[in-house]
Formats: structure tokens, sequence, C-alpha cells
């Protein structure tokens, strides 16, 4: 699905907060460094994974559904055939996020399938701190 940098840069304006699956803080990991990007850039990150209880020093929850507040945006570093699980979960929050985004190389036609209609955003195979630093220059919000 492809977006326009008017209609990121309008989604990436209003996120706030950005849960992301599969969070690790294993350095020299893509994950680490744009989890770590966005922090610096502004935003409240929650990690979210089946495993770990922190990441990044901030506690981290095992599934979307136990992320007790809801977020803006969910950005997901799992494989392709695990994202409509993900995009099943997001349909599920009370409060759901302005956007899905699949970082670069995930691309899920039935994640995009299930969302759409849900009003959710869905980005797939971009890269969320390249889209954000190129459309914002690096300050959330800008």
């Amino acid at each position: 699905m492809l977006h326009s940098d008017t209609e990121l840069a309008a989604l990436l304006g209003q996120v706030k907060t950005i849960a992301i699956v599969g969070a690790k803080d294993k350095p020299g990991q893509p994950v680490d460094r744009i989890g770590r990007y966005l922090m610096e850039a502004g935003f409240t990150v929650i990690p979210v994974h089946p495993k770990r209880t922190s990441v990044w020093g901030l506690a981290a929850y095992p599934t979307l559904a136990d992320v007790p507040h809801p977020v803006d945006l969910v950005d997901l570093f799992r494989a392709p055939e695990y994202c409509p699980d993900h995009a099943r979960e997001t349909l599920a929050l009370a409060e759901r996020p302005r956007g899905f985004w699949m970082q670069s190389g995930i691309i899920s036609a039935e994640a995009r399938g299930l969302l759409r209609g849900s009003g959710i955003i869905v980005v797939e195979d971009r890269c969320l701190m390249v889209d954000h630093a190129r459309l914002l220059g690096g300050g959330a919000n800008g």
C-alpha cells in the first residue's frame, strides 16, 4: 500500500505513543537503533515482546492487549507471517491506533486486508525512522 509523503507526514505528526512489537535492545539490530531514535525524537515508546520484561530501560509488555494505555501507532518488527495475528490483536484493542506500520522488508496482504475499513492506516515495507527523519526533520511532530 503506497502512501504519499503528505499522508505519512500527517500520520506521523499526530503520533505521540508508539508500541514497538518485537522490541529488543540488542546493539546492532535495526529495532534497537530505531527504538532509540524514536525515543530521542520525543515519542513515548512502549516495548512489546513476549519474553522480555524491559527494553531500553522501559517496561515491556508481552502483547499489545497488555499495554495499559492507548497507543497511536503499532510498529512491527516481526516476520510477515506473524503480521495478521498482530492485526487481529490491534483490531481487538479498546482504543485503536491511528496506524499499523510494518518495517522495511515486511509486507502482509492478509494483515492489510484485515485492517481495511477499520480506519487504521496501514504502512508496509517502510522504515519509520527514515520516513520520520525525512518528513519531520527528526523532532517529534516537527
